[in-house]
């Protein structure tokens, strides 16, 4: 029997993937969907500015919207949230207290003392903090969506070798202001050159996921810096990675084709089969042609090159996909399958 599933921030993008991707689910039902008191009784169909891709699965159409600003009595267990951050920071203990599963793709919670920042390929061994954290359910968080690209290729690289000095700049697409969050007087014809918060969340949050959990989190001690860009690009976030390696080429790009972690092995439902996607043209990865790689869970990995101990490589992930609703989704998977929910 699927499990029932309430998706928090149903109208906005994030939650438009969320209500995209379990269509069909096999582990996973939604059965409520909330919004914000504006769109309180209206039916989903009626209350949301639909902008992807796909057509409103046939199954959310009709689904009547409830608030969560009302700090409402969820049925399900399982609640994937979408909310904005002041909002999440209080809900989402809320909901944790009261036994629901929350999965997370804000940022309010992801520094808690015992709140893991997931990416099962990478820190799997991080979900047993949610023991810690003393509430009747718990709350797993995603990274932010340009740290979510970054550590999956990294932790390819450190499982075989020591890297060191990692220096970041990242092209992030504009749908990850959301759906109003820039102006096309902003962006178009432009590129802007910083990001509020961007780059320390990728720095932070980094070193949080490359470290290890024993009772509790311990940083990884990757010196790190990152520059953020936001260009007019629907959706992917493009980043060029230098860091210090001592490795031969051919052992770097092999230990990126070889890589997998447990849903892979696990075959959960949304894991890619290539966690990491090699390309040896020179003219990739590009959003037009890679963005839904792995239906937008693989990281696409190009220009890879060495010189000395320095190696450089452009990466692009899907940052509404992987970065986000699927992102969350996976974690979801994966603590079924480790049977904590």
């Amino acid at each position: 029997m699927k499990k029932k599933v309430a998706i928090m921030g149903a109208t906005g993008l994030v939650g438009q993937r969320f209500v995209s991707l379990l269509e069909n689910h096999p582990f996973f039902e939604v059965t409520s969907l909330y919004a914000s008191k504006r769109s309180e009784g209206k039916r989903y169909k009626d209350a949301v500015y639909w902008i992807l891709e796909t057509d409103i699965p046939e199954y959310a159409k009709d689904i009547v919207l409830k608030s969560f600003e009302d700090l409402p009595q969820v049925e399900e267990s399982i609640v994937f949230s979408a909310l904005p951050s002041d909002v999440a920071y209080t809900l989402e203990v809320e909901l944790a207290e009261n036994g629901h599963f929350v999965f997370s793709n804000a940022s309010s919670h992801r520094y808690d003392k015992f709140v893991p920042i997931l990416i099962p390929e990478v820190n799997p061994d991080h979900i047993e903090a949610v023991k810690f954290q003393g509430t009747k359910g718990f709350i797993i968080t995603n990274a932010n969506c340009s740290t979510t690209g970054l550590v999956i290729p990294l932790k390819a690289l450190s499982r075989r070798f020591r890297i060191s000095d990692l220096f970041v700049v990242t092209m992030q697409a504009i749908s990850g202001a959301g759906i109003h969050g820039l102006s096309a007087l902003e962006i178009h014809g432009n590129i802007l050159p910083y990001i509020e918060k961007e780059e320390e969340k990728i720095e932070i949050e980094t070193k949080k996921i490359l470290g290890t959990f024993e009772n509790e989190f311990k940083d990884s001690d990757i010196d790190i810096f990152a520059r953020t860009n936001r260009v007019p690009v629907r959706e992917g976030h493009t980043e060029v990675v230098f860091l210090k390696v001592e490795a031969y080429l051919r052992e770097i790009i092999q230990a990126f084709r070889d890589f997998k972690g447990l849903p892979q092995e696990l075959k959960l439902p949304t894991a890619p089969e290539k966690p990491i996607i090699v390309f040896e043209d020179t003219l990739r990865p590009q959003p037009t042609l890679d963005l839904n790689n792995g239906k937008g869970m693989s990281v696409s990995v190009g220009r890879i090159k060495l010189k000395g101990d320095v190696l450089t490589f452009t990466i692009l992930s899907h940052n509404t996909i992987r970065g986000a609703a699927g992102g969350s989704i996976l974690n979801a998977e994966f603590a079924f399958a480790k049977g904590l929910i």
